[in-house]
């Protein structure tokens, strides 16, 4: 495949591997000795992987009696080399010097398809049309001469709708954009929590690119959960700036947000350490069998979580403090809109100028006042 023109990343998808014990009969040694390969296997197999000899019935459960061996022979590489077999002349001899005995790497997981056993040998097509790099490919393969029972199929997969999957994209982002604004009810505040977003990102990229890894359904997951963060520390880091301003009358500026910045240290550093702290198994483990989809996960999630949280204390509080603004500033700037809207529903109304400034002025007061009386 690698040689057909417009192939590109050939590789073969081997599944991962996990260390076995594995048992070998050399058959000539064996013979020698005058002992059946199956002896050998049944040996090495009672010990290893036990062998049923009997039930027991108690409380009407039945209960499977096994024999095979302790612990210490069976987790010990040299104890099983020194497993004793019986030979015809009623004498013994050691598995080490009939079978190879030695830690062999096998696949964890066997992909089957119809009862057959396949692998999978994946390319991208790049510079050229599909169909005719996949017409290359089965005419080469028609040339090969496969062992018995082998045969190899093209499964060519469609190109995936870019297009459409970028449009839902873009609309998603639209509709996040207007929530926020809605939420923070600034065109400003939305931008700067939509625009932060890519940022908070970063970190995750950078550890799967530092671990190794590429670009899996786990790693997307990864990637979604920080997304997530991010939103919720600029949410949660503006709102309390909000917060500041209107219910305890603090001066938009950088005292402002420096109290907001340390109101929120704790509760974004909590969280930072808690989401590192769940993600530590799977990173010291590593990508073992059976961690194929947590272990990308858990090196996205955590090198996010560190950007996120610089992020969410270091990065979002300038951009606050320099586009941000004043709610009392905009408070006062809508007063003379309101009260001229009461002017002219008192003249239209028929009260005299004089005395529908005066109304005005005490219902403006009284606006002003209501909300510190009653607590809202």
């Amino acid at each position: 495949m690698s040689g057909v023109d417009g192939v590109a990343h050939a590789r073969t998808l081997l599944p991962p591997e996990e260390p076995t014990l594995q048992v070998r009969v050399d058959l000539a040694k064996a013979d020698r000795y005058g002992i059946k390969p199956g002896d050998v296997r049944r040996a090495a197999t009672t010990l290893l992987s036990g062998l049923v000899v009997g039930n027991l019935f108690e409380q009407q459960k039945v209960f499977d009696v096994v024999v095979w061996g302790t612990p210490e022979t069976r987790n010990s590489l040299t104890s099983v080399r020194r497993l004793l077999i019986d030979t015809p002349a009623r004498g013994h001899v050691r598995l080490s010097d009939v079978a190879s005995v030695r830690i062999a790497p096998s696949p964890g997981i066997i992909k089957r398809q119809s009862v057959s056993r396949y692998v999978d040998v994946g390319a991208t097509v790049a510079g050229r049309d599909r169909g005719a790099v996949v017409h290359d490919i089965q005419r080469r393969l028609a040339g090969i001469t496969f062992p018995i029972e082998y045969h190899a199929d093209v499964l060519a997969v469609e190109t995936q709708p870019t297009g459409l999957l970028v449009a839902i994209a873009i609309a998603c982002a639209i509709g996040m954009f207007l929530l926020l604004q809605a939420f923070f009810g600034s065109w400003s505040l939305a931008a700067l929590a939509i625009l932060a977003l890519p940022t908070g990102v970063v970190g995750g990229l950078v550890a799967l690119l530092a671990a190794g890894e590429k670009l899996s359904f786990g790693s997307y997951i990864g990637l979604f959960a920080v997304f997530g963060l991010v939103v919720r520390f600029g949410v949660l880091l503006f709102e309390r700036f909000r917060q500041l301003e209107v219910d305890e009358n603090h001066d938009f500026g950088a005292r402002l947000v420096l109290r907001g910045s340390v109101d929120r240290f704790t509760p974004v550093v909590t969280t930072s350490v808690a989401g590192l702290l769940i993600s530590l198994p799977a990173l010291v483990m590593g990508d073992r069998a059976g961690l194929e989809l947590v272990h990308p996960v858990a090196v996205v999630f955590a090198g996010g979580l560190i950007t996120s949280a610089a992020l969410g204390l270091l990065v979002l509080p300038v951009l606050y403090l320099r586009f941000g603004f004043s709610r009392a500033a905009e408070r006062e700037s809508q007063e003379p809109q309101e009260l001229t809207a009461v002017l002219d529903e008192l003249a239209r109304g028929g009260v005299s100028g004089g005395m529908a400034t005066g109304i005005a002025g005490v219902v403006m007061t009284e606006t002003r006042a209501a909300p510190e009386r009653t607590g809202d």
